[in-house]
């Protein structure tokens, strides 16, 4: 099954500004992952740099009340260690930003096939990397060409 982790943009992004274009695509992209999730058609990670300092910081309780939902039907849980933390630096002298870093380093580590974003700049940074790393929209269109292929 594939295993992706969604990094806290995609888990937002149906909060955003509705009225852009390209905010709403995503969105209904991101709908489309979370339906995807519950009906265990994909298998997402949870790492406790997602649950334990992202969401809990964030201010707004439905947002975080609604991330914490998905976050407890991952499969895989990635606790930080030391392979995550070698791998951060690396990731940083790439010219990642350091909590991108993280994450990234959290799905290289759980194995994941897919990281999820809506952070244009990260995806473009990430080009090169084994995982690959997509927005929303861009993940749907791979998934569904994948899965008419003969």
């Amino acid at each position: 099954m594939t295993l992706v982790y969604l990094d806290t943009s995609i888990y937002n992004r149906p909060f955003d500004d509705q009225t852009q274009p390209k905010i709403y695509l995503e969105t209904q992209a991101v709908i489309l992952i979370l339906q995807m999730v519950e009906a265990k058609l994909i298998e997402i990670v949870n790492s406790s740099v997602l649950f334990l300092y992202e969401n809990s910081r964030n201010p707004n309780p439905l947002q975080q009340q609604t991330m914490e939902r998905y976050l407890q039907m991952a499969v895989v849980k990635q606790m930080l260690n030391s392979a995550i933390r070698i791998r951060t630096g690396q990731l940083e002298q790439l010219g990642l930003k350091a909590m991108d870093a993280l994450h990234v380093a959290c799905a290289e580590v759980s194995n994941s096939d897919y990281f999820i974003t809506c952070d244009k700049r990260l995806i473009n940074r990430a080009q090169g990397l084994t995982l690959k790393v997509m927005n929303p929209t861009d993940f749907i269109l791979e998934i569904e060409d994948d899965n008419q292929s003969p």
